[in-house]
């Protein structure tokens, strides 16, 4: 037995499509072994940025022999349908077996090595891998979430020979993009991640997203600040980068006068950094972002370059917020009503109507909350109670379990 390495080099894959890819890989190189009779042990699968790996342990050498028995037309049929039963099974007349009058074939299957049977495991992997989103290029014969550079496909030492698109596998790789961009000669799985690793790159996402939570909150500790937790970050950050590294830097607490929320949105999906707090748990002029080199000079250069583009999407932030609350939220609202929600419900506007009728009964009948005085409603019209509207049919009447004298249950 021996363990099986493959890699899929490629062009950036988006980090929105990571988990799903490794889960996939997974799922492709289980059916595509177990439907070929190849036994294999515990499967671990990898990405970064621009990888898509997986370590499959204990390969048997060769797929197990099998016997297996088809039965055919009866001993006096139609030549035709001997002749076709013939031609399935690849025997001669005299080589069939008869048993009350009925053919049998007797086919002795010898196994396959396993390099076959993996080599054939990723073309198939590669032909029918469901990304969300794919590209061609070259001749346009293959497919692939981005341009594919390069397979390293190998069972224990030895290479597993396959050719994709003019792509032939080997036992090489490439480093970091900055740190080691030239080949790496991999000896197999057990010494793959470590090779990586003195090449600069993290192959674990997992491990990357540990040092992306720990450094960023050490990032920001350095700074006197706690940092605003946030997990789906860390994983779209570490699939950002090969080495992350979190750097702390500071914008103008000018821009602090626009709402918590707008600043912390513009930094997350905008830019991707962490939004830091103060020791009031106030939000702090300041951010982590997750570089993905280790900077000679501690990253100074990059955190003003971050400063800088941070500073242009806040202030386009702040002038749409100031555009906004210029108008008021009555205003605001009017607009709903030239909103289709749905042909036969009428408008936005409508809806919303319905929602705060039914949300001030829920109050009033104490089947939510204890005060009904206390409701805040979200209304186009607030200052009008939901049973003064003249309008019976508050709601459509579902055909059961509607409670009387509820809008549920009118008209």
């Amino acid at each position: 037995m021996a363990d099986f390495l493959l890699e899929l080099l490629s062009e950036e894959t988006p980090a929105r499509m990571q988990a799903k890819a490794r889960n996939d890989l997974s799922r492709l190189f289980a059916e595509c072994t177990s439907e070929a009779g190849l036994a294999t042990g515990a499967i671990d699968v990898f990405s970064t940025p621009r990888r898509l790996a997986l370590i499959a342990r204990d390969i048997a050498d060769a797929t197990e022999a099998a016997r297996e028995e088809v039965k055919g037309p009866r001993a006096n049929a139609p030549p035709q349908a001997l002749d076709g039963f013939l031609r399935k099974t690849g025997l001669a007349r005299d080589q069939l077996e008869e048993r009350d009058g009925v053919l049998f074939a007797i086919l002795n299957r010898a196994g396959r090595p396993a390099a076959d049977v993996l080599a054939d495991a990723i073309k198939r992997i590669i032909a029918d891998f469901p990304w969300p989103k794919s590209m061609r290029w070259g001749d346009g014969s293959l497919r692939w979430v981005r341009p594919l550079h390069g397979i390293v496909a190998l069972l224990g030492e030895d290479i597993v020979p396959v050719e994709i698109d003019g792509i032939v596998s080997g036992a090489t790789t490439v480093g970091h993009r900055f740190h080691h961009p030239g080949c790496i000669t991999v000896g197999g799985a057990g010494d793959y991640a470590e090779k990586l690793r003195a090449c600069h790159v993290i192959v674990d996402q997992d491990e990357r997203e540990r040092l992306i939570r720990e450094g960023a909150g050490q990032a920001a500790a350095g700074g006197g600040l706690a940092l605003l937790s946030d997990e789906g970050l860390v994983v779209e950050n570490a699939g950002l980068t090969e080495w992350p590294v979190p750097l702390l830097g500071r914008f103008d607490p000018d821009f602090l006068d626009v709402p918590r929320e707008v600043i912390v949105l513009t930094m997350r999906t905008n830019q991707k950094y962490f939004a830091c707090t103060d020791e009031a748990g106030l939000l702090a002029p300041a951010f982590v972002c997750v570089s993905n080199i280790a900077a000679k000079d501690g990253g100074s250069a990059i955190v003003e370059g971050n400063r800088r583009v941070l500073a242009a999407r806040l202030a386009d932030a702040r002038f749409f917020w100031e555009q906004d609350v210029k108008v008021p939220l009555e205003e605001q609202a009017k607009k709903l009503s030239g909103i289709i929600f749905h042909e036969k419900l009428g408008t936005v506007a409508d809806k919303v109507e319905r929602v705060a009728k039914l949300a001030r009964w829920l109050v009033e009948e104490g089947i939510v909350g204890s005060n009904p005085g206390s409701a805040t409603l979200t209304s186009t019209n607030p200052t009008r109670h939901p049973r003064e509207s003249g309008d019976p049919a508050v709601l459509p009447a579902p055909r059961s379990r509607a409670r009387a004298g509820s809008p549920l249950s009118r008209g």
